[in-house]
């Protein structure tokens, strides 16, 4: 940008913050595929808060801050089993609301700590006695189930039918961004637990301002040619070839500590 006089204007770094309005042109914020996302986290974001505000009512102490660290760790699991369950994760759609809809009262609650436990063992650890339904359950790593003493309230009919009807089959989490899951539970999780747990996530706009420029553009591009292609064989091939360029492309986030992320596969 010029000043009247001719001389660059120089932006001064104390000032980013009022002048990063200029660094828009990096990202078309009215993208087709961002506006859709944005919308569907709005719509997940509902139904977690709803879930959320459910479940805050069931506690005995819920101003509790131990009560609410658990309230968001059974909120994470839960989502993730939504998502699962939607992306084919678990097996076959709906598998979770399926194995869950044959239990009400409290072996509604029982049966959903039954599969936090399955899900936090390897197959070759589980008790083989155990009922099929259970079992069919993969082992999930990361350490999101293995706490197994994080508190959980009664699941009377009202949370029963959030988690069954409206977030399990009632919406499809698998059209869901994994880049703005983070998003879906800032908005809705309880405030004091974002501020103290660290647990603050970047808008869907700012991520892609990010990694549209520096590779999601080409890859785009990239991916948009080969589909032109004519030839099945050539095509296949290429589309082989750049599958495995995406699972080998890494990516180091510094503003997530010592996090690196890689993109492969498309997730």
């Amino acid at each position: 940008m010029e000043k009247p006089t001719g001389e660059p204007e120089i932006i001064k770094l104390e000032d980013l913050p009022d002048e990063a309005y200029r660094m828009n042109f990096l990202v078309n914020e009215k993208d087709e595929n961002t506006e859709r996302e944005k919308e569907i986290s709005l719509q997940a974001g509902e139904i977690v808060g709803k879930m959320y505000d459910a479940l805050l009512n069931e506690y005995n102490n819920p101003d509790d801050p131990q009560t609410l660290m658990d309230l968001n760790v059974l909120c994470v699991r839960l989502v993730f089993c939504f998502y699962a369950e939607d992306a084919g994760l678990f097996g076959h759609r709906n598998m979770f609301h399926d194995y869950l809809t044959k239990y009400d009262g409290n072996g509604f609650r029982n049966a959903l700590i039954d599969l936090f436990n399955i899900l936090d063992q390897k197959e070759e650890d589980r008790d083989p006695y155990l009922d099929d339904d259970l079992l069919s359950f993969p082992y999930v790593n990361g350490g999101l189930f293995e706490r197994k003493d994080i508190e959980i309230p009664k699941l009377g009919p009202t949370i029963r039918e959030i988690i069954l009807e409206e977030a399990s089959r009632g919406f499809d989490w698998s059209r869901i961004s994994p880049t703005i899951f983070g998003s879906v539970f800032e908005s809705t999780l309880n405030p004091e637990t974002h501020r103290s747990g660290g647990m603050h996530y970047t808008s869907i706009e700012n991520i892609h301002k990010v990694i549209d420029p520096l590779f999601l553009n080409d890859l785009r591009e990239e991916f948009d040619n080969i589909k032109e292609i004519k030839t099945e064989r050539n095509r296949n091939n290429r589309l082989s070839e750049f599958q495995n360029k995406i699972a080998d492309l890494h990516f180091l986030d510094p503003a997530a500590g010592v996090s690196c992320h890689n993109y492969d596969n498309g997730r």
